[in-house]
């Protein structure tokens, strides 16, 4: 149990004091609202809402503001503040395949149908500070030309070009009911809907570190970026009292199908796999990493040797998370004053014994 140290509620009032004044900065500067975070900062936000798992950019750029820009703290404001929301429904699965696009690229295929659609992304810029943005100028708007070049003919996926030819191992929906992280801890082995709701809350540095091991031969993968997707879909719900769907609003998504190296299913055909990733707004580099996990983590679906970090299931999925990995790492912050004392009188009965055992020796 942690003691409470007498007079601790007037020095904790007193650092939540600082932390509101070095969040606010200087006064010779206007505060920066919650909108500018939301408008300005949308990358963040994306990344809060997807680890958070809540989708709702106003929230989430709040949370920003409070943890000072600590994402990893918004991540677990943002956490604690779902706890407290009622379900009403369940949504319907979203269909990407209907996605209003705003990027579409793929590695794979240089000439697809609907073409590459570039969007806002930062592939082709020069990785220099752009001091012009010290001086706080308007960015320049696209023309009505430029706009309208957006292509609007169907895009097919890579997977499915490749699944015609027979040439990808095909998923099909069993119509099973997925489960739900949230509700059911996760056991060992995992499904594959839990896996996915894991690597999806999970931390992105920790997925992008394991997702380049695979890379580098610390996994039996050899990934090609099939297709990245970022754009808008359809919510839907099926309220009990009319039987239907209903679309309830839209919501931003990156998507992310890795076709990885091929191999020999059991009916003695050669095929590609593949690794897949979704998360809220645009975070491609989050998606793409989880994206390679996934498939590491299909290790066993396929009789290959699990031998690497990202392909043992218990170790990626139970150390992803980064609101419980924050949490019991900060902890060690807190008292421990007693299990240091009894440490402490452990090592000195150790060294108090050891000595009297080479006097002992000695004479």
């Amino acid at each position: 149990m942690y003691v409470a140290v007498k007079g601790g509620e007037k020095a904790i009032r007193s650092a939540h004091e600082l932390l509101a004044r070095r969040r606010r900065g200087g006064d010779e500067q206007p505060e920066l609202a919650v909108s500018q975070i939301e408008e300005q900062l949308s990358l963040a936000v994306d990344r809060v809402m997807t680890e958070g798992s809540v989708y709702d950019p106003e929230l989430a750029a709040l949370a920003i503001k409070q943890a000072a820009g600590d994402l990893v703290e918004a991540i677990f404001l943002l956490r604690a503040y779902r706890t407290t929301l009622n379900r009403f429904y369940s949504s319907e699965p979203i269909n990407t395949d209907a996605m209003e696009i705003e990027r579409r690229i793929s590695a794979t295929y240089k000439d697809l149908p609907g073409g590459q659609v570039l969007g806002p992304t930062f592939d082709y810029t020069h990785r220099l500070l752009d001091f012009a943005l010290l001086a706080e100028g308007k960015v320049g708007e696209l023309t009505t030309e430029e706009m309208a070049e957006r292509v609007e003919e169907s895009m097919a996926r890579v997977s499915q070009l490749l699944e015609q030819e027979g040439l990808m191992v095909s998923e099909l929906d069993t119509g099973s009911e997925p489960a739900d992280i949230t509700r059911d801890p996760p056991t060992y082995p995992s499904d594959r809907s839990a896996r996915m709701q894991a690597l999806v809350r999970g931390d992105e540095g920790f997925l992008l570190a394991l997702g380049y091991s695979t890379q580098r031969g610390y996994g039996r993968n050899h990934p090609f970026a099939g297709e990245i997707r970022i754009g808008e879909v359809d919510v839907s719900i099926v309220p009990e009292e009319l039987g239907f769907e209903v679309e309830i609003g839209s919501i931003q998504v990156s998507e992310c199908e890795m076709v990885n190296g091929f191999t020999r299913l059991e009916e003695g055909e050669v095929k590609f796999t593949r690794g897949y990733g979704l998360g809220f707004g645009q975070c491609e580099r989050k998606v793409m990493s989880m994206a390679l996990v996934d498939r590491a983590l299909q290790a066993g679906d396929y009789d290959e040797e699990v031998k690497s970090p990202a392909q043992q299931e218990e170790f990626v999925l139970a150390h992803c998370d980064n609101v419980e990995a924050a949490g019991f790492v900060s902890h060690l912050k807190l008292p421990h004053y007693v299990d240091f004392q009894s440490e402490l009188e452990l090592i000195r009965r150790i060294r108090q014994a050891d000595a009297a055992s080479q006097e002992e020796n000695q004479s």
